[in-house]
C-alpha cells in the first residue's frame, strides 16, 4: 500500500503544479483586459499613424521610413529607468549612424511613474538621462484611449498572457519596412536586442 502511494506523489505533484500556473495565468490574464479592435479601427501601416512629439508638435510616422525603430514606452521614476535610459543612449550611439531611431513615449500608466507634464518629462530625460533621441508627447499604452501606435503595435505583436503592455519600457523592434519584427518584455536589456 505505501509503494503505491508513493507512485502517485509525482503525477499528483505534476497536477499541483499545472493548477497553479493555469491560476496565476488567469490572474494576469484578467488584469490586462482585452481591448476589442475592430480591423477597420487599426491602420494597415505603422506609417500611417500621426504622433505628437513632447513639444505637442506633430509628427508623422511615415518621416521614418527606411529606419528600424526601437518604440519604447518609457518612465521618469520607475526602478528600470536609470539602466534602461543608460543602455538605450549606447544602443542610440551605436546604430543611429545605421538607421536606427529610438522613439521614447512617456506614460503615466503604470504606479503613475511618469506623473510630470511635458516640459517636466523633457527636462528630466534631456538633463538626467542625457537622451539624445527622440521623446514624445505623454501617452495612454492601454485601455479605451491607448494611442492609436499603441494599438497597432499590440495588434502585430501580442504579448504574454495577453496584449496589453504590462509595465514600462516594453519595447517594440519595427524594422526598415515598417514591420513590427518583435516585442521585447520591460526587464529585456537594449543592449540584448538585436537591431542587425
Amino acid at each position: 500500500m505505501i509503494e503505491a502511494t508513493r507512485g502517485l506523489r509525482g503525477p499528483r505533484l505534476l497536477l499541483s503544479v499545472a493548477v497553479l500556473v493555469l491560476a496565476i495565468a488567469l490572474v494576469f490574464r484578467s488584469l490586462t483586459p482585452a481591448v476589442p479592435q475592430m480591423a477597420d479601427d487599426l491602420p494597415t501601416s505603422i506609417y500611417d499613424i500621426t504622433v505628437k512629439d513632447i513639444r505637442g508638435d506633430d509628427i508623422e510616422l511615415s518621416e521614418y521610413a527606411g529606419k528600424v525603430l526601437l518604440i519604447v514606452n518609457v518612465a521618469s521614476k520607475c526602478g528600470l529607468t536609470s539602466s534602461n535610459y543608460k543602455e538605450l543612449n549606447v544602443l542610440y550611439e551605436k546604430y543611429r549612424e545605421k538607421g536606427l531611431e529610438i522613439l521614447a513615449f512617456p506614460c503615466n500608466q503604470f504606479a503613475g511613474q511618469e506623473p510630470g507634464t511635458n516640459e517636466d518629462i523633457q527636462e528630466t530625460v534631456c538633463s538626467r538621462f542625457k537622451a539624445e533621441f527622440p521623446i514624445f508627447d505623454k501617452i495612454d499604452v492601454n485601455g479605451k484611449d491607448a494611442a492609436p501606435l499603441y494599438k497597432y503595435l499590440k495588434s502585430q505583436k501580442g504579448g504574454f498572457l495577453g496584449d496589453g503592455i504590462k509595465w514600462n519600457f516594453t519595447k517594440f523592434l519595427v524594422d526598415k519596412d515598417g514591420k513590427v519584427v518583435e516585442r521585447y518584455a520591460p526587464t529585456t536589456s537594449p543592449l540584448k536586442i538585436e537591431v542587425w
